[in-house]
């Protein structure tokens, strides 16, 4: 399963729907996730790729971690698990 594959199952999974129902233009709004659901889907996503996502949930838009939308937080989930590497 690929990252984007990974990520997308995560949010689905936050958001009560099919990984099938997300896609990357969607936001986490349109998803219906709340803060605490993204709270909790950055969690899953540090745990799952063993990373270290730099978001400040009491300051999400002084975040240097893009979460416009799906598309952009795989991105970014991609490009800290390639510097891991």
């Amino acid at each position: 399963m690929s990252i984007r594959d990974k990520v997308i199952a995560i949010i689905a999974e936050q958001a009560v729907l099919e990984p099938s129902d997300v896609t990357v233009e969607s936001t986490l709004e349109d998803l219906g996730i709340d803060s605490l659901g993204l709270v909790e889907s950055i969690f899953a996503i540090e745990e799952e790729f063993d990373i270290s996502i730099p978001f400040n949930a009491n300051e999400p838009t002084q975040s240097d971690f893009d979460i416009t939308n799906v598309g952009a937080i795989i991105t970014g989930i991609e490009k800290l698990v390639a510097e891991k590497s």
